[in-house]
């Protein structure tokens, strides 16, 4: 059987795996084995981030699009029935937007949705 001499792969393996590691505390940036741990749970943590990020960014865009409704006396759930009424196709990204940047903008969408209700 002939010799394999696997120093250059394993290196390599090693060394992408140390890099990944720099900054953490202690043997977790030093030490390989324990390193190794980390860095695929902080892999795991970052797959499932990557979810938890869209919605917690809905999650944000509902609030800011609930409270300037209020402002308007009208809730959420009926401003956004109010614009599928009347046919007004913005996602909920661009409604937070124009709710916080565009107050004016904003308003008007408030008096569409009303009058589709009304």
């Amino acid at each position: 059987m002939p010799r394999v001499k696997s120093n250059v792969a394993r290196n390599k393996r090693k060394k992408k795996i140390m890099d990944a590691a720099k900054g953490y505390f202690g043997g977790r940036s030093k030490l390989y084995r324990i390193a190794k741990n980390r860095v695929e749970k902080s892999w795991e943590h970052a797959y499932r981030g990557r979810k938890q990020k869209k919605r917690d960014f809905r999650k944000l865009w509902i609030q800011r699009i609930n409270a300037a409704s209020r402002q308007h006396d009208m809730p959420y759930s009926r401003f956004i029935h109010g614009l599928d009424e009347a046919g007004v196709e913005l996602n909920r990204k661009v409604l937070a937007d124009l709710a916080v940047r565009e107050p004016e903008a904003f308003a008007e969408l408030v008096s569409v949705a009303r009058d589709q209700l009304d």
